[in-house]
């Protein structure tokens, strides 16, 4: 499992116009969350993963978001698991189909919100219009399998 985690002050996701997720949190900042699943990925990977977005040290004065209850925007990115190392087309055939990719992406969802931490959503499988207002800029990746 793939993430890019970005510091925003606020984020929102839309589905032909309609917001459907969103988070503001200009004093503390907050997480906009892109994760992509791998076909090989598994609940560990998941679990794993939520630890991560909710114990990184990445929000203002190295705190994490579990620790001042920031919150998560999560949309799930199957182009994250995109292989570009031949040609000039990527190749999606890493990334984990949707029967699988969805329970894992709600899993981490919900090990979010059961550590109490305040979790929006994209809208699996729909194409979604994304914009945040990023704070530093401040991104990093996670890899659960690295």
């Amino acid at each position: 499992m793939k993430a890019v985690l970005t510091r925003v002050n606020s984020a929102e996701v839309s589905v032909a116009e309609e917001i459907v997720g969103a988070i503001s949190a200009p004093d503390t900042g907050g997480i906009l969350a892109l994760i992509g699943v791998h076909r090989e990925d598994d609940a560990d990977d998941a679990a794993l993963m939520a630890r991560k977005i909710a114990e990184l040290r990445i929000l203002r004065d190295e705190k994490s978001v579990q620790e001042i209850g920031a919150p998560v925007l999560v949309v799930s990115q199957f182009t994250l698991q995109g292989r570009t190392k031949k040609g000039r087309r990527p190749s999606w055939s890493d990334a984990a189909p949707g029967e699988l990719a969805y329970p894992l992406i709600a899993q981490v969802i919900t090990e979010l919100k059961n550590r109490g931490i305040p979790v929006s959503q994209g809208q699996f499988g729909a194409m979604m219009q994304v914009s945040s207002v990023n704070d530093g800029p401040f991104t990093v990746l996670v890899d659960t399998k690295n």
